[in-house]
């Protein structure tokens, strides 16, 4: 592996394990004391990364963990379920290899939940998409939905509320039993409603109320009304009131 897709790898597993929040801001700097490297292998990295809708990069303020737009999370779910459930109805059979590894995955995922080890829970549970893509043996659709996985991860910490971790560990060994009494359609089935079910569940606003959005409020014009308030005619109580200022100094 080369130094530049090290760094890609490591940013995207801390994605995965929740361990970077959307919006932060990636030094280039920073990153090329960490991995001992130029912050040329480090741009490398990046605009690999910026290119997999991981990370964006302003020309004026730097690098920037990607924080995904209603239209980004709903776009990636989709490619997701079309990824995922196509891949297992194009399948006839899976190997007793493969369901080894998968249930042994698995395991993982529980231990990890009875440890309450967040960081290794929450990357296990998006990683099984990917292990479950390998093992129906297409490397080119896994490394897919790593990113993809990843990027509807980045949606579930800016958009959800509290996760089941449970429920999704379940739902993912139900998946395996099916392909492993040979039930592809029960299987596709399965991930179709458990990609669905996550979807559900993020509270994602009508509207993104990102800071452009907010500023565009504040300034809003204010009503006539209210604009009129101190462009009125005066009334007689008014130039009564204005008179006692002027003699007094102007003071109010």
């Amino acid at each position: 592996m080369t130094r530049s897709a090290e760094i890609s790898t490591r940013i995207v597993q801390a994605v995965l394990a929740r361990q970077i929040e959307p919006g932060s801001r990636l030094g280039e700097q920073q990153l090329a004391d960490l991995f001992d490297c130029s912050r040329t292998i480090v741009r490398e990295a990046l605009t690999n990364l910026a290119a997999r809708g991981i990370v964006t990069v302003s020309a004026r303020r730097g690098w920037f963990v990607a924080e995904p737009s209603r239209d980004d999370t709903r776009e990636a779910f989709e490619a997701r379920l079309v990824i995922e459930t196509g891949l297992i109805r194009s399948t006839r059979s899976v190997d007793k290899a493969a369901v080894k590894r998968l249930r042994a995955h698995i395991d993982q995922q529980k231990n990890a939940i009875k440890s309450d080890d967040i960081a290794l829970r929450s990357f296990l549970l998006g990683d099984f998409h990917v292990c479950l893509a390998e093992c129906l043996g297409n490397g080119t659709l896994a490394e897919i939905l790593r990113d993809l996985t990843a990027r509807t991860t980045l949606a579930a910490r800016r958009y959800q509320t509290l996760e089941d971790a449970t429920r999704s560990h379940e739902e993912h060994a139900e998946v395996v039993e099916a392909l492993a009494a040979g039930n592809i359609a029960a299987a596709e089935r399965l991930v179709s409603g458990h990609l669905s079910t996550w979807q559900d569940k993020l509270h994602i606003p009508a509207e993104d109320s990102d800071a452009v959005d907010r500023l565009r409020r504040a300034l809003k014009p204010m009503p006539v009304e209210a604009r009129n308030l101190h462009t009125r005619p005066l009334g007689q109580t008014d130039q009564k009131r204005q008179r006692l200022r002027s003699r007094s100094g102007g003071a109010s």
